[in-house]
C-alpha cells in the first residue's frame, strides 16, 4: 500500500474574517507526486476524515486499482456558524461560497499538485454541506461542474434557484438519500428529507442536469454516509471505464 500524506494549512480568510485549519490528503509522499490530480473539496471536512473514514476508504480503493489518485481538502466549520454559512437562508452563506472560490481554491491550486480544470473539481458534503455545495455550483457554473451531495438538507430556496437556471446540462451530481430520512430532527423541526431530495432530483432533471440518484437503506447519520462513500468516490474518480 502506498504511503498517504495528510498536510495541515492555516487559511486566513478575509471573506469570513477567521482562520480555517484546512486538512489536505495527498495520494502518496509529497516528493513523489505528479501534477494535476483531481480535487475533492469537502464541507464538514473534519467529520468526513474522522467519522466518514474517507481517507481510509480512498486509500484502500486507490491501492486496489478501483480509483485514480486524487487530492482531498477538508474544510472545517464552527458548528455554531454552520447554519449561517451552509444554509441558503444563512447570512454568511455568500461569504462562505466566496471564501471557497476566491481564497481556498487559489491557495490549494498554487501550493499543491492539483488540476485547475473545472471538470477535475468536485465539491461535496452531507446534509447542509450538500446543500451549500450545490449552491456553489449554481452560483459559479463556469468554475464548478461536479457536486457530491449526501442527504442534502434542501429547502424551498434551493428548488427556486434550480428553476431559475436556464440549463444545468453542464452539472454532474451524485445525490444520495436514506429511505429512513422522513422525519429528520433539525432546529426547524422534523423534516422529510427524502421527499425534499426527490423534489430536487426532479427539478435538476427538468433542467437537464446529469444526476446519479440513489435511495438506499439508511438514516441521517455518518453510518449511512460512510457506507455510501465508496459509491460516490467511484462515480467521480473510478477508473473502470478509463
Amino acid at each position: 500500500m502506498f504511503k498517504r500524506t495528510i498536510k495541515r494549512e492555516a487559511l486566513k480568510s478575509v471573506c469570513l474574517d477567521e482562520t480555517k485549519e484546512i486538512l489536505i490528503f495527498l495520494p502518496g509522499e509529497e516528493q513523489s507526486l505528479q501534477k494535476n490530480y483531481p480535487l475533492l473539496v469537502l464541507h464538514d471536512g473534519n467529520d468526513y476524515f474522522n467519522l466518514g473514514r474517507i481517507v481510509t476508504q480512498a486509500v484502500q480503493m486507490i491501492d486496489d486499482g478501483q480509483l485514480d489518485p486524487f487530492v482531498m481538502v477538508a474544510i472545517p466549520v464552527d458548528k455554531e456558524k454552520r447554519s449561517s454559512e451552509y444554509s441558503p437562508a444563512g447570512n454568511r452563506q455568500p461569504l462562505h461560497m466566496q471564501m471557497v472560490m476566491d481564497e481556498l481554491l487559489p491557495f490549494i491550486r498554487e501550493k499543491y499538485p492539483v488540476s485547475s480544470k473545472k471538470e477535475d473539481l468536485v465539491i461535496g458534503g452531507s446534509s447542509l454541506g450538500g446543500t451549500v455545495s450545490l449552491h456553489i455550483a449554481l452560483k459559479y457554473p463556469d468554475q464548478v461542474n461536479n457536486v457530491l451531495s449526501q442527504s442534502g438538507a434542501f429547502f424551498k430556496a434551493t428548488s427556486e434557484e434550480i428553476m431559475r437556471q436556464h440549463s444545468l446540462s453542464h452539472l454532474q451530481i451524485y445525490q444520495s438519500i436514506g429511505t429512513s430520512e422522513t422525519a429528520v430532527p433539525t432546529h426547524m423541526g422534523k423534516l422529510d428529507l427524502l421527499a425534499r431530495n426527490r423534489e430536487i432530483y426532479r427539478n435538476l432533471k427538468k433542467k437537464k442536469a446529469q444526476v446519479h440518484y440513489i435511495e438506499a437503506d439508511g438514516d441521517h447519520t455518518w453510518g449511512f454516509w460512510q457506507r455510501d462513500l465508496p459509491n460516490a468516490l467511484n462515480y467521480f474518480f473510478g477508473n473502470a471505464l478509463k
